[in-house]
């Protein structure tokens, strides 16, 4: 017969108080108003540049702008108090210096008609105040990022569907510079894989997370490399068959790698096994060649992309100029409003709009514009790491990887590291779709991050077993008999 424990045993003290966790909102609200002085001064910087005078909408932008920020601020303080405090200031500033440089080459533009009468600045800004009334809709309605998780294969069918969609209409309707990747209806255009790439991260999460024991422990070693079963290969071959199609069919070589590299990335978080990255990469390349090689509108894009002067008034014009672009900014750039970025043609859309920051702001900016996209992705990774459920760890890491995968592949394309894309610069170039997406995309890791931060609820107190003696409330008659008598 066991011995019966002490009365310490028994009646353990409770566990210390969780530590008070710091909201950090008030540093919010701070850096908002930096990324605020940081937008406005380069505002009056492109108008003293261009016009030498302040522009006529300066004040009023600048109070609109700061009123939209701080509803913002007071929406995370109501309903995210634990958010990551640098995510809203980040993607505010990137989006305000983006409408900065949109209606610097506005004028270029409306006179080319390139942009509407009206300029796209205007229309940017009107997607941005859209793109934080969804944000806000998104953090008052989705109270719990796990509520994802049961609808992980209809995020997966909506996803598929919505990426398909443009390679199935006729090529009036989806097909834009070249690249077949947008819904054009009723003078309206969307690109509906910005939003599928939510849903698919959603739903990739969801199933690493209920296949990773299988996907990692399910493998042989040979020559030092965990190689995974044939029938686990399934979901890889199947997301590259996608990848292929929609490379071969739309001609997007961005969405394609954006996809395909975001799952396999996903499936190298979920399993830590390497083997994994080796074979998608050799995948993706090989996949990628063979189709270069057969069908000619990719190879086209191949070709300008490793020999951009061979044909500098053709196919390679937009890769040769946007190289000139970079090498006439040099260190620190021309100055906002002084440069040449608008001969590159469409320089405030996609990737284009790298252009305008290398030239304008130089090496210098164009390397604090990085910093601030790295730091967005740093705490989606950080919040990552802090969740403490399965799916939001993959989910918040998944979008994390995407952003970060966006970023590289459209500023990989206009530096020469990989063929010119056309994704857009997250929060940066002109677009309401992307501007959306990406502020959902926000949404949801101040949505986790709350989750992470926020502190435990208080562990219930262990009630004393009958008979023994509670040294804190002084105890009773009958445990003092019991324990000492």
């Amino acid at each position: 017969m066991a011995a019966k424990p002490s009365a310490s045993e028994a009646y353990a003290p409770p566990p210390p108080a969780e530590p008070e966790i710091p909201k950090r909102r008030n540093a919010e609200l701070l850096l908002l108003g930096l990324a605020l002085v940081l937008g406005m001064f380069a505002y009056a910087n492109v108008g003293l540049a261009m016009h030498d005078k302040l522009p006529a909408n300066f004040w009023p932008v600048g109070f609109g702008f700061a009123v939209v920020l701080l509803i913002a601020h007071l929406a995370v303080r109501w309903l995210a108090p634990y958010a990551d405090p640098l995510i809203l200031p980040l993607a505010a500033g990137i989006n305000g210096l983006g409408l900065v440089l949109i209606s610097r080459l506005d004028p270029y533009n409306i006179a080319n008609k390139l942009a509407p009468a009206g300029g796209a600045a205007k229309q940017q800004a009107i997607f941005s105040v859209i793109g934080v009334v969804v944000l806000i809709a998104v953090l008052y309605f989705l109270r719990d990022h796990k509520v994802l998780q049961r609808y992980a294969y209809i995020s997966a069918l909506v996803g598929l569907i919505l990426i398909a969609l443009p390679a199935v209409l006729p090529a009036s309707m989806s097909e834009v510079n070249g690249a077949r990747s947008w819904v054009k209806f009723a003078g309206l255009s969307v690109q509906p894989a910005e939003f599928a790439k939510l849903l698919m991260v959603s739903f990739f999460a969801a199933y690493l997370h209920a296949k990773r024991d299988t996907l990692a422990l399910a493998s042989r070693k040979v020559f030092g490399i965990w190689i995974p079963r044939g029938r686990d290969m399934g979901p890889l071959i199947v997301c590259w068959a996608f990848a292929m199609l929609v490379l071969i069919r739309e001609t997007d070589l961005g969405v394609s790698l954006m996809f395909f590299g975001a799952f396999v990335i996903m499936l190298y978080l979920a399993t830590e096994r390497a083997s994994w990255l080796i074979f998608g990469v050799l995948m993706f390349i090989g996949g990628a060649v063979l189709v270069g090689l057969t069908f000619s509108h990719v190879q086209v894009r191949f070709e300008s992309w490793l020999n951009p002067f061979g044909d500098v008034t053709g196919n390679s014009r937009q890769t040769a100029q946007s190289l000139y672009a970079f090498a006439n900014g040099g260190l620190f750039g021309t100055g906002l409003g002084q440069g040449y970025p608008y001969l590159v043609g469409f320089a405030n859309n996609a990737d284009y709009i790298m252009d305008t920051v290398g030239e304008e702001l130089g090496l210098v900016g164009l390397a604090a514009l990085l910093i601030g996209y790295g730091l967005f992705v740093a705490r989606g990774l950080k919040t990552a790491l802090l969740v403490r459920d399965p799916y939001g760890k993959l989910f918040a890491a998944g979008l994390a990887v995407t952003f970060a995968l966006q970023v590289f592949i459209t500023a990989g394309g206009v530096m020469r590291v990989i063929p010119l894309t056309g994704l857009p610069m997250p929060f940066l170039a002109y677009g309401g779709s992307a501007l959306l997406a990406n502020w959902i995309l926000a949404a949801l890791l101040l949505r986790i991050s709350d989750a992470a931060r926020r502190p435990l609820p208080p562990a219930l107190p262990l009630s004393a077993p009958p008979g023994f003696f509670d040294p804190r409330s002084g105890g009773n008659d009958g445990a003092k008999k019991a324990v000492h008598g």
